[in-house]
């Protein structure tokens, strides 16, 4: 039987996906191949509305990937494993729905770059450090990191924290816009939960939140004329749906509206 390297729980609209490697929730290619299977079944899945990344235990989200594993594997492999660790991330980064890395501890080299394919991260106060390390082994970031860094932080900055591999705090991060919030150690699962729920039914339309991020991450990538393009057939769609109607209708009926994600 193979191993759950990566648990998949549904709780109330919420996808929670776990990395589940001890000690320090490192990736290999069977833990890849997990994750790449949990995205797409929340993906489908009409019941999820938001997605939430995290790492089992107190101590790491993610170390990034097992050493051993990548010492020991051929060229052909280092390639191969970097290129499904883009195309994972990618799947991630480009499905509909809200996706949130909850950094309960450590966010180190590929850890962190799993975090920054999230729309948002969230982290626990004084809960470890973050940042790309590869160079101090003498390689690179390989799951993006060279390109997302730049893109949140500015490439002055990234490049600058990319060359030297130094690890800095959550709230360090929070300060370059890297992280969004910080939440207490005791509550911070908890705080997660109830701070995404915000952007899901009944409070907000999951739907309309996941064509927000379409049209920002797309436009983001085109001119401005191709992307205000996307934005006036990303709003036809919205318009057309359930959501939409008992939007304006609880608004023009002076209630709060209660959205269903469709």
């Amino acid at each position: 039987m193979t191993e759950q390297l990566v648990r998949y729980t549904v709780q109330d609209g919420l996808a929670i996906l776990e990395i589940n490697n001890p000690p320090a929730n490192t990736y290999n290619f069977d833990l890849l191949r997990q994750l790449d299977a949990a995205i797409v079944q929340a993906r489908l899945d009409s019941n999820v509305h938001a997605i939430v990344l995290r790492g089992a235990g107190e101590k790491f989200f993610s170390a990034g990937a097992e050493i051993r594993f990548i010492s020991e594997a051929s060229p052909e492999m280092r390639y191969n494993f970097s290129l499904f660790g883009h195309e994972t991330l990618l799947r991630l980064e480009n499905t509909p729905k809200l996706v949130v890395a909850a950094l309960n501890g450590h966010t180190v080299g590929g850890g962190l770059e799993i975090a920054m394919a999230a729309d948002l991260r969230l982290a626990k106060k004084d809960g470890g450090r973050i940042g790309l390390a590869e160079v101090n082994l003498g390689v690179i970031p390989g799951m993006g990191g060279t390109q997302r860094l730049a893109r949140l932080v500015g490439r002055g900055r990234a490049l600058e924290l990319a060359a030297t591999g130094v690890t800095f705090s959550f709230e360090e991060a929070q300060e370059m816009g890297l992280v969004n919030q910080i939440f207490e150690q005791q509550s911070f699962f908890d705080d997660v939960v109830a701070y995404v729920r915000q952007f899901i039914p009944p409070a907000k339309s999951s739907l309309a939140v996941g064509r927000i991020k379409r049209a920002m991450k797309s436009g983001l990538e085109a001119s401005l004329s191709e992307g205000l393009a996307l934005e006036r057939e990303v709003l036809a769609q919205v318009f057309a749906s359930e959501d939409a109607a008992e939007g304006m209708k609880a608004y023009l009926e002076k209630r709060m509206a209660k959205f269903k994600g469709r």
